[in-house]
């Protein structure tokens, strides 16, 4: 069994989580607990966070809130959180840097959900973290399919959905299929950090093109 935790501002996504758990079809559980980085600065909520994490069994934890002013504040706290829980540690952010290398996408367009401040300050991050932006396209969680097709531009490679409350993985494969493109969402991108945290390869059809891709390997 491999444990993986994620820190949630707020109150956690209703259904995405779960739904992803079922779709890995493997000895994978997702505990999902309320908490912000922000704690961070303070010495005992970032002890009773800690101790949150790790009384769930997590093997790494990824923090799934908003994106910081740039990827070097974002690997600030997921050190901070690596050292504060005694596993390895990132975040939502990151997740979308990685995920994007993973599948060999440098040029993606972004389908929004959420408010238009968080999206800015993520778009600005992807550009700072070396992704361009072909496209920022915005409209409601109720058509995604819509959205997806407003977001995709002739020299996009990805389209992203960044929105963390969004309950999108139920609708990956269909999205793909549309766009015929690979498709990131935030609970999504998130769970396979985590598990390249822990060096764990889960074959997910069901999760898009991102959890069947082959291992990429350095020489």
């Amino acid at each position: 069994m491999t444990a993986l935790g994620f820190l949630h501002p707020g109150d956690a996504p209703a259904d995405d989580y779960p739904r992803i758990e079922q779709l890995l079809g493997s000895d994978i559980r997702l505990d999902v607990i309320p908490g912000d980085l922000t704690d961070l600065d303070s010495r005992d909520r970032l002890a009773a966070t800690a101790e949150r994490l790790r009384l769930t069994g997590a093997e790494a934890v990824v923090w799934t809130g908003p994106a910081p002013a740039d990827p070097a504040a974002a690997r600030t706290q997921a050190r901070t959180l690596a050292l504060a829980t005694g596993m390895p540690a990132s975040a939502t952010p990151l997740a979308f840097v990685n995920a994007a290398r993973e599948l060999g996408a440098t040029r993606v367009a972004v389908a929004a959900t959420g408010p238009e401040a968080e999206t800015a300050r993520l778009t600005g991050f992807l550009t700072a973290a070396g992704l361009q932006i072909t496209r920022v396209a915005t409209g409601a969680a109720t058509d995604l399919a819509a959205l997806a097709d407003d977001a995709a531009t002739p020299d996009t490679q990805a389209v992203l959905f960044p929105d963390p409350a969004l309950q999108a993985a139920a609708h990956i494969d269909a999205l793909e299929a549309r766009l015929s493109l690979p498709v990131l969402t935030a609970s999504q991108a998130t769970v396979w950090e985590a598990l390249r945290l822990t060096d764990r390869r889960v074959n997910a059809p069901g999760l898009g093109h991102l959890f069947t891709r082959e291992p990429i390997v350095q020489v």
